[in-house]
């Protein structure tokens, strides 16, 4: 790795998962120079990431292992500022600006968290934080997990809980049981959906799956000790040493906004507007995968595809996988509508349940407020660890404050809390370009 504060890139991508990798080897094909950048210490994103216990998919190493020469991994590196053309980040070396000819914005999403009373016990978690944990060894034998929320991704959290020795009580879906049936009945159309889907539930042989179900309460003191579900047959408690609780994805728009994309809104949540191209409102910018719509691993890798041709000018080629995109973003369509939450989700919440997990702010202080920036003055709703990204999305999610799609109301850098001396190298290379 270079060790200059300023580098330039044919192509740079924002994000190593499925869409950052299939981007990075379609534009290192055409013999460009690539960068791809992830917080992470491996790639391979949220859904690749590597398990202390057992190996990754196939696929996945497929793709990983194959990264060419012409791919700098710019590793534990996050985005900070941005300016024209470039981007200011932060890396083990130090601050360092990267410039670039094209830029293919890959950031993912994260998981969608509701607020309920107990959510913040030590013990619970999202459905995918939950998996996240256990991959990289968090302790998990013999605990009994209960998981919950909506979505496909209960089920992979699942399966990954039970192969690290947990107990998996039952999976609780929110959605109601005609929706879930249609959505199987659907997946005629995606015969690879299909055979994953089966390939998970022999995985989970054995454990409950109810639907119309979701947990309203937590319970304990120092930590959880039980949940309290509700259902068809009614409201039951249930004994358990961890809670895993996910509502879906949400698009991480937050680069997006910094370079002023413009956004466009899907439900209640905002996502990256792209063309057909993938070309977003800034010239020479690209987006691809989740960041665009939550649409799953398959989209991704096609739309990561499609972008690293397009940022080399490759039309033609991009052009070919157009049908395959629309396929699959069919599914992710038929998806959202499937497991679209129930209104009784919304209203979980209590006034003295806390909304904001880091500054400890409750629900009813956010009365009266008419936007999240007047609520973030008064009460610090936001202005914690995660920079507001939990609260945030629950807000908008809960129809509190609704995000807005003007990038001048998004994010003002830094993206992420910076450094003291990641933020004087930053002054340094602003004025003189390279690192003292």
């Amino acid at each position: 790795m270079a060790e200059r504060a300023g580098e330039h890139y044919d192509v740079l991508i924002a994000g190593a998962g499925p869409a950052g990798l299939a981007a990075a080897h379609t534009a290192a094909s055409h013999g460009a120079r690539v960068g791809l950048i992830d917080a992470q210490a491996r790639p391979g994103g949220q859904v690749w990431r590597h398990d202390i216990a057992s190996p990754l998919p196939r696929a996945a190493r497929k793709v990983i292992d194959s990264l060419s020469d012409r791919i700098e991994f710019l590793a534990q590196t996050q985005v900070l500022m941005a300016q024209e053309r470039s981007l200011l980040v932060d890396s083990p070396q130090g601050a360092r600006r990267l410039s670039y000819g094209a830029l293919v914005l890959a950031t993912g999403a994260r998981e969608l968290l509701l607020p309920f009373p107990g959510w913040t016990l030590p013990g619970v978690t999202g459905a995918g934080g939950a998996q996240a944990l256990a991959k990289q060894g968090w302790p998990m034998t013999g605990k009994r997990a209960l998981v919950a929320g909506s979505g496909p991704l209960l089920l992979a959290a699942a399966a990954t809980l039970r192969a690290h020795g947990a107990h998996v009580l039952g999976i609780l879906e929110q959605a109601p049981q005609r929706a879930v049936q249609g959505f199987a009945a659907s997946l005629v159309r995606w015969p690879g959906k299909a055979a994953q889907a089966l390939t998970l539930r022999a995985r989970l042989l054995g454990i409950p799956y109810r639907t119309g179900t979701l947990v309203r309460a937590a319970f304990g003191e120092d930590r959880l000790r039980m949940a309290e579900i509700e259902g068809p047959h009614g409201v039951e408690r249930i004994e358990c040493d961890h809670l895993a609780v996910g509502y879906g994805l949400v698009p991480n728009v937050e680069l997006a906004q910094l370079l002023g994309c413009q956004l466009q809104r899907s439900g209640a949540h905002a996502q990256v507007a792209v063309d057909e191209s993938l070309r977003t409102s800034v010239e020479h910018v690209y987006a691809a995968g989740e960041a665009c719509g939550i649409g799953g691993r398959d989209t991704a890798l096609i739309e990561g595809e499609m972008a690293g041709h397009h940022a080399v000018g490759a039309s033609v080629a991009a052009a070919a996988l157009q049908s395959h995109r629309r396929h699959a973003r069919a599914f992710a369509e038929r998806l959202r509508q499937s497991f679209a939450l129930r209104p009784r989700v919304h209203a979980l919440a209590a006034e003295e349940t806390l909304i904001c997990r880091c500054e400890d702010v409750p629900l009813s202080a956010l009365q009266g407020f008419t936007s999240l920036r007047e609520a973030k003055l008064a009460t610090r709703c936001g202005m914690g660890a995660c920079q507001g990204r939990i609260c945030g999305a629950a807000l908008v999610e809960l129809g509190w404050f609704p995000q807005s799609d003007n990038p001048d109301d998004g994010r003002r850098p830094p993206l992420f809390p910076i450094r003291l001396a990641t933020l004087a190298e930053s002054f340094s290379i602003d004025s003189q370009g390279v690192l003292p």
